[in-house]
C-alpha cells in the first residue's frame, strides 16, 4: 500500500481496484492515505477552503420514487406532503435576495406533477427576483421525469431550463452508480446508463455540474470504487464537473432503516477513507467537497485534512439531511467556517458555483 500512495505521488492513476483496496485499509493504513490526500490537494489547490453563499429553495416532498434511503419524500395525497407553489418560491427566493446569496439550490422531489414547462416556469421565477444568482438545479432523474412527463427529448428539457435562467446542473440522484445497489435502495431512479447519458448531454450543451456519491447504505467498498470510475470517465471525456461531493447515508429515519436493512451509516473511519481516495483518484476534478451539513462540523474539519478543500454552501436549511436524521443540517456560518480553517493553518475564501474566488 505504502507503494502504491508513493506512485500516486509521483503521477500513477489509480485503478478502481487499486481504489476499492485503499478504501478497505485498517488502522494506521488509513492515515497514511489520508496523508497523501492532503499532500495532493495541496499540490492541486495549495491551502484555500472555499465555500459558497447559498439557499436551498425548498420546492416540494412529494416525489414518485420514494427512495428507500430517503425519508424526505411523500406520496402525492400524504397529509404532510407539500408543494410551495409560486408564491413559496417567490418568498424564499426574496429571503435569499436580502441574505445576498449567489446560488440557489432547488431542493425538491421528483414531483410526478412537474412537467418540463413547469420546471422552467420555476427556474423562471427565481431568476426574476434573483438574476445574479446562479439557479443550482435539473439532476438527470429530474430532466428524465419532465421529458417523460411532457413528451419532449432530455436535450430539449435541458435547452428549456437554460432559457428560463438555469446556470448549473445538479450531479444528485447518483448515489451509487451501480445498477446491483440502486435496484435496493433507488429501482425508480434512473439506471445508471441513463444518468451517465443525461450528464454528458448537459456537459456537452456547455453546462457544468456537481458531481455526488451518496455511500454508506447497501454499497461496498467495490461499489464505491467502480462509481468514481464512472464519475472520473465521465470528467475526462466532458471535463463538465466543476467538484465532486462525497454525502455519507444518514440513515435514522429512513426506509432502509426501518426495515431493519441497515443499523447505521457510515463509520467514521469510512468517511475519511472516502474523502482520501476521492481526492487521490480524481486527477481531473480539482475540487473535492465536504459536506458539513452530512457530516457535522468535527468531521467536516478532519475531511478537510484528508483531500478536502471545499466546505459547500451556507445552505439556510437542508429538509432532505434533516428529515433522515441529520440535526446539523442548518445553517453554517462562515464565521464558523473560519474558525475550522483556522484552525487547521488553512485560508477561507468565498466562492462562485463555478469556484471563481469573489473576496
Amino acid at each position: 500500500m505504502k507503494e502504491l500512495l508513493e506512485d500516486v505521488l509521483e503521477g500513477h492513476r489509480l485503478t478502481p481496484a487499486e481504489a476499492a483496496g485503499l478504501l478497505k485499509a485498517r488502522g494506521s493504513d488509513a492515515w497514511d492515505i489520508a496523508r497523501a490526500a492532503d499532500i495532493i490537494r495541496e499540490q492541486t489547490v495549495g491551502d484555500v477552503v472555499t465555500y459558497v453563499r447559498n439557499q436551498n429553495i425548498h420546492i416540494s416532498n412529494i416525489c414518485r420514487n420514494l427512495c428507500r434511503f430517503c425519508a424526505f419524500g411523500r406520496p402525492p395525497g400524504a397529509p404532510d406532503a407539500y408543494d410551495v407553489g409560486d408564491a413559496g418560491i417567490r418568498a424564499q427566493v426574496a429571503l435569499a435576495k436580502a441574505r445576498e446569496v449567489t446560488e440557489l439550490c432547488f431542493l425538491s422531489g421528483v414531483n410526478p406533477a412537474f412537467s418540463a414547462e413547469r420546471y422552467a416556469e420555476m427556474i423562471g421565477i427565481a431568476h426574476e427576483i434573483l438574476p445574479e444568482a446562479d439557479i443550482h438545479t435539473m439532476s438527470p432523474d429530474e430532466v428524465t421525469w419532465a421529458a417523460t412527463k411532457s413528451g419532449i427529448t432530455t436535450a430539449e428539457v435541458i435547452d428549456m431550463a437554460r432559457a428560463a435562467g438555469l446556470g448549473t446542473m445538479q450531479g444528485t440522484g447518483a448515489e451509487i452508480l451501480v445498477d446491483a445497489v440502486r435496484s435496493r435502495i433507488c429501482p425508480n431512479k434512473t439506471p445508471t446508463a441513463e444518468w451517465v447519458r443525461i450528464i454528458k448531454e448537459a456537459h456537452g450543451m456547455g453546462l457544468k455540474s456537481t458531481a455526488t456519491m451518496m455511500y454508506g447504505s447497501l454499497d461496498t467498498a467495490d461499489d464505491r470504487a467502480e462509481h468514481l470510475g464512472v464519475i472520473r470517465d465521465i470528467q475526462d471525456e466532458t471535463g463538465g464537473f466543476t467538484e465532486f461531493i462525497p454525502l455519507p447515508f444518514i440513515h435514522e429515519n429512513t426506509p432502509l432503516h426501518q426495515a431493519g436493512l441497515v443499523t447505521g451509516g457510515s463509520i467514521g473511519r469510512e468517511d475519511l477513507l472516502v474523502f482520501a481516495v476521492s481526492r487521490l483518484f480524481f486527477d481531473n476534478i480539482p475540487h473535492i467537497q465536504i459536506s458539513w451539513g452530512k457530516t457535522g462540523d468535527r468531521m467536516a474539519s478532519l475531511g478537510l485534512m484528508a483531500g478536502g478543500d471545499d466546505l459547500g454552501g451556507t445552505m439556510f436549511t437542508d429538509e432532505v439531511s434533516m428529515e433522515a436524521g441529520a440535526s446539523a443540517a442548518d445553517y453554517l456560518d462562515p464565521a464558523d467556517m473560519k474558525r475550522i480553517t483556522d484552525d487547521l493553518g488553512r485560508t477561507l475564501r468565498r466562492r462562485t458555483t463555478l469556484y471563481e474566488l469573489s473576496d
